[in-house]
């Protein structure tokens, strides 16, 4: 299958530099194919998530073993909505390189699932412990929502009263505010609600709340690590494109696609849930499609 037309402006050497040294392990030609595709991924998932969501795929089929190959068709299809799809891909990151910084995104993709209790759950794992701050708080605002969706108001709000949720700054104090006056307006506080959002403009509630001119802001991608294993559950009951994929494997069954135009650039960026992650060194662990498989049986046996 072709994959979506790279402009002729894109160029492999835009790539952060660690996600470049993740690709060594393809052949030249494949890697500047796959890298283009991710850059074109940091560009788009803000301006066009859907077409984005595309790209990812295109490059997941060249080179599915990479993990963050993986992470970008993960948070491409967390942001267009497949949360059973995202959860999937960023479990196998996780298994491919141990990181577990996108535990605020996979507890968010829970909720979106209609499972907060999952969320809870996975806000609960010791793992949660070694987020930097900043996740930390993406976490809070996610443990918060949960607690919404369980009609639990009060909760919600004390999710967000700690010192550390409350010392955020910049775009992220922005949205911390944002959470909190929907926790206190249900929980039925309006003037506290008000309050939270006083200080603040229209213009900086609009930027947080994701509302920017696709000319004033390029979005890129942190591409730079993941995180460990987690059960498969029973996703496929909650969205129609369920089922693991299968991804070839990186060159060997690797097609190259015509009609892409030569190379361009993905500067450093965030995500929703996970803005401003920090980078884990960490070893990458090829997994194989049949331990892949494997795994699946053995979760589904586990649902059963």
């Amino acid at each position: 299958m072709q994959g979506p037309e790279i402009p002729e402006d894109v160029v492999f050497g835009e790539l952060d530099r660690a996600v470049r040294g993740r690709l060594r392990t393809l052949s030249k030609d494949n890697a500047d194919g796959v890298g283009r595709h991710l850059v074109m991924v940091g560009r788009l998932l803000d301006q066009d998530p859907e077409l984005a969501y595309e790209h990812a795929q295109a490059a997941v089929r060249r080179a599915g073993r990479v993990d963050v190959v993986r992470e970008a068709a993960g948070l491409a299809a967390y942001r267009t909505g497949r949360y059973a799809e995202a959860l999937r891909e960023l479990r196998t990151v996780r298994r491919l390189n141990g990181s577990s910084e996108h535990l605020p995104v996979m507890a968010d993709c829970e909720r979106g699932l209609g499972r907060p209790e999952r969320a809870l759950a996975l806000s609960q794992e010791p793992e949660a412990a070694t987020l930097d701050a900043d996740a930390q708080i993406e976490l809070a605002m996610v443990v918060s929502g949960a607690r919404l969706d369980l009609g639990q108001a009060e909760a919600a709000v004390a999710a967000l009263s700690t010192p550390a949720v409350r010392a955020s700054r910049g775009v992220l104090a922005v949205r911390v505010a944002q959470a909190r006056a929907a926790a206190l307006e249900a929980a039925g506080r309006a003037d506290d609600a008000a309050a939270e959002l006083a200080g603040y403009t229209a213009a900086e509630l609009a930027s947080a709340a994701g509302e920017v001119d696709e000319e004033d802001e390029v979005v890129v991608f942190d591409l730079d690590e993941a995180e460990d294993d987690d059960e498969q559950a029973d996703d496929a009951h909650h969205e129609s494109d369920g089922g693991e994929r299968r991804h070839a494997a990186d060159d060997a069954r690797a097609e190259p696609e015509t009609g892409a135009a030569q190379p361009s650039h993905t500067e450093e960026a965030s995500v929703d849930v996970a803005d401003g992650s920090a980078p884990v060194s960490v070893d990458r662990e090829v997994v194989s499609d049949e331990e892949d498989a494997e795994r699946l049986v053995e979760d589904h046996e586990d649902d059963a």
